[in-house]
């Protein structure tokens, strides 16, 4: 009688998953670069694109924005101090120029034309602090993350019209952050960022999109990540610096809890807020609940959930003991082959980030982009065989690296690619599939494949009813055919 119970708790899984992200979540994303009066950013408006579509992703409603003027930058973030009233979390989120006068930071619509510190101080930037506080004050959590410091573009004109001794910075001065809030800048205070290569994100947003709505991570913990990826990047050139006053662990895309952690959880408990010894008592409850199962998709739901959980190793090794076709025993034969791949993978492949530059040194051209696609077809990781890594094969992907244990992305790196070309694919759904991905069709895969439970939770990229919904649809399904 283990199924019933078990799908009993997958269905109140379900609901609770949902409910994770109920919380009232509003951001403001805003892009600069193509100024009027001084020199263009070509990076910003692609850097707010992306970041609005993560943050949508894991259930934002985003208010957003490139290309600003005065009068539109208002505009918006008046939208967004009204729907920001009571949010559990809000999220500010600017990319372009800023500057620092006299300790106090400004952002720049692409009309400004400043000429003097009184300019400024008459409304021709938008003051940071003032915007904050009058726009997210009454939000629970508040994360504010500037990609704004570069060489103030006026600095020159403020200096030479002062009629008055002016401190005008480099990047952005120092700020404080009050209850509830954590401030993240792309590097220090009075130091400059870089934009990155044209057409590409900065080394801060793309750090930012990699690691903030990682499943199951605190976003302390991915701002750590992040620093750590940015630092890398640029050989220790540029380090993000940030200030935190937060007073729980903040979630942005929590990992499913189990009915056990949810009905111990205190009533009062925000759904953004969780402690760390309620995350491994859930992560205990759940591997109990599957460490016996003959299914490959209730371990990979698992590993799904929890990456780097510690029963990681033991999930790993009992996969590697059935068949991801069928859910029963493997032939030796195939045994042997899927140990075999399981031990043959660099450990480093768990650890080592990936991200839109990890991947572009891998230099995939089109084919082999398609032969991607058609390893994750194969594998029961359904996407189109289009070779272009749209955004449906980046959720796709990020499902793969979860189900396997790597770090998840979206972004391949040289190790994860190796791994992905020495799995054992099923060949014939390898070909079914690149035929109906490329007349626009799907398959609906019955069997696990070892990614039918690999699925993430990601809200607009794998929709958590959907994955919990066809998670359950597998196992009865398995009952009648046992």
């Amino acid at each position: 009688m283990r199924y019933p119970t078990l799908i009993l708790s997958l269905i109140v899984m379900l609901f609770s998953a949902d409910a994770a992200l109920a919380d009232k979540r509003v951001a403001f994303v805003v892009g600069n670069g193509a100024y009027k009066n001084v020199a263009q950013l070509p990076n910003p408006p692609i850097d707010a694109k992306a970041m609005a579509s993560t943050l949508r992703n894991v259930g934002f409603e985003v208010i957003e924005g490139t290309n600003l003027t005065r009068d539109t930058m208002t505009a918006k973030l008046l939208d967004f101090g009204r729907k920001a009233q009571g949010a559990d979390i809000a999220v500010f989120y600017y990319a372009g120029h800023g500057i620092a006068i006299s300790g106090t930071n400004y952002l720049l619509p692409v009309d400004a034309d400043i000429k003097s510190e009184m300019d400024v101080k008459l409304g021709a930037a938008i003051n940071v602090d003032v915007t904050l506080d009058q726009t997210m004050g009454d939000a629970k959590v508040k994360l504010v993350f500037l990609d704004a410091c570069r060489d103030n573009p006026f600095a020159a004109k403020i200096k030479a019209n002062a009629t008055r001794s002016v401190a005008v910075g480099q990047g952005l001065a120092e700020m404080k952050s009050g209850e509830g809030t954590l401030i993240a800048f792309a590097t220090g205070p009075g130091q400059t960022a870089l934009d990155g290569q044209e057409g590409t994100n900065s080394p801060f947003t793309r750090a930012l999109i990699a690691h903030i709505t990682e499943p199951g991570v605190e976003i302390q913990q991915a701002m750590t990540e992040v620093r750590a990826q940015v630092s890398d990047e640029t050989s220790k050139g540029q380090l993000p610096w940030g200030h935190t006053n937060l007073t729980g662990s903040v979630y942005l895309n929590p990992a499913t809890p189990t009915p056990a952690a949810a009905a111990a959880a205190p009533a009062s408990a925000g759904p953004a807020l969780a402690s760390t010894t309620a995350g491994t008592d859930v992560e205990l409850e759940f591997w109990r609940s599957v460490k016996d199962s003959k299914k490959p998709e209730e371990l990979n739901a698992y590993l799904s959930s929890y990456p780097n959980g510690q029963f990681r190793p033991l999930a790993l090794a009992r996969l590697a003991e059935l068949n991801p076709g069928d859910g029963t025993a493997a032939p030796k034969d195939k045994e042997k082959d899927m140990t075999r791949n399981l031990t043959a993978v660099d450990p480093a492949t768990f650890t080592e980030q990936s991200s839109q530059v990890t991947e572009d040194q891998i230099g995939l051209d089109r084919g082999q982009r398609r032969d991607v696609q058609r390893r994750l077809n194969g594998l029961g990781f359904d996407t189109k065989v289009t070779g272009k890594f749209d955004d449906e094969t980046r959720t796709v992907i990020k499902r793969w690296q979860a189900a396997r244990g790597y770090p998840v992305s979206g972004y391949l790196n040289k190790l994860q690619h190796k791994a992905l070309l020495s799995e054992i694919v099923a060949t014939n759904q390898t070909s079914s599939d690149e035929s109906s991905s490329d007349t626009g069709s799907r398959h609906v895969r019955h069997s696990g494949g070892g990614g039918g439970g690999g699925g993430g939770y990601h809200r607009g990229g794998g929709d958590p009813g959907a994955f919990m919904g066809g998670l359950v649809g597998g196992m009865m399904g398995g009952m009648f055919r046992h």
